[in-house]
């Protein structure tokens, strides 16, 4: 009987830990609205479904427990689909799918990055909704450890990046 308790407790505790492994991922509108309560920065990850590099950084950097406890603490994370169809309305303005020809992308995904269609990409709105900065391309955990403190505080604000990057202390 003891071994059983005992196995229970093993499996329950390896289930939780698993469950703490995963980003809280809201739609963009979710963030919104949870930012009108509660306002905090929101992380937008911008993906595709054909990206190789959007694949891997979900299997390694969005899988790291440093990570994800640092984004569940500290933003509102948004996964969104560079090419998605449904329509999100914004600041006063709804953003739709567009095909020209074998072109297709979505408008807000294309306003986040200025048109710079970069996958993945992972764009920083501060608490007022704001976009203040979107960071291309495949982030590795070490990397994106730095970037996302820098963003999450007034760290932006005042401080150059090249300063913090030099004076920023792991938690990995």
């Amino acid at each position: 009987m003891r071994k059983i308790i005992l196995l229970a407790v093993v499996l329950l505790a390896s289930v939780q830990s698993y469950a703490q492994a995963e980003v809280n991922w809201l739609t963009f509108e979710e963030a919104l609205a949870k930012n009108k309560e509660n306002p905090k920065p929101i992380l937008v990850d911008l993906y595709t479904d054909w990206c190789g590099w959007c694949k891997k950084m979900d299997a390694t950097t969005y899988k790291d427990g440093t990570i994800v406890k640092f984004i569940n603490d500290n933003y509102y994370a948004v996964k969104m689909d560079g090419e998605g169809k449904n329509d999100i309305s914004f600041k006063g303005k709804t953003f739709k799918f567009v095909q020209q020809g074998r072109s297709k992308y979505h408008e807000l995904a294309a306003a986040i990055m200025k048109g710079k269609m970069s996958y993945p990409s992972t764009a920083f709105f501060n608490a007022d909704e704001q976009l203040i900065q979107t960071v291309p391309g495949y982030l590795t955990k070490e990397r994106f450890e730095k970037i996302l403190a820098y963003f999450s505080g007034d760290a932006y604000k005042n401080t150059p990046w090249k300063d913090f990057s030099k004076n920023f202390k792991s938690s990995m």
